[in-house]
């Protein structure tokens, strides 16, 4: 895959995890923006590690999906 492409995938991934938000304050967007970021690497190494531990390999495809991730912090949190 091209590093444009998994940049665009990437980008597209990390919405995913950012709060709704009509707000025109630049901070708060940027918040959204940064928190997203921070949970798509949480996932990321939450998959990576658990990959890791119970096969010694890490592959391509996750083990551990956003799905659960975002369903198990809004059960936990209410948040989402």
């Amino acid at each position: 895959m091209s590093d444009r492409l998994e940049t665009e995938v990437g980008y597209k991934q990390i919405k995913r995890f950012m709060a709704k938000a009509t707000s025109k304050d630049l901070v708060l967007r940027f918040f959204y923006f940064a928190f997203a970021c921070l949970l798509y690497s949480l996932w990321r190494l939450i998959d990576h590690l658990v990959q890791v531990f119970f096969s010694d390999t890490y592959g391509d495809d996750p083990w551990v999906t956003m799905h659960d991730v975002l369903t198990s912090l809004k059960k936990r949190t209410g948040v989402g």
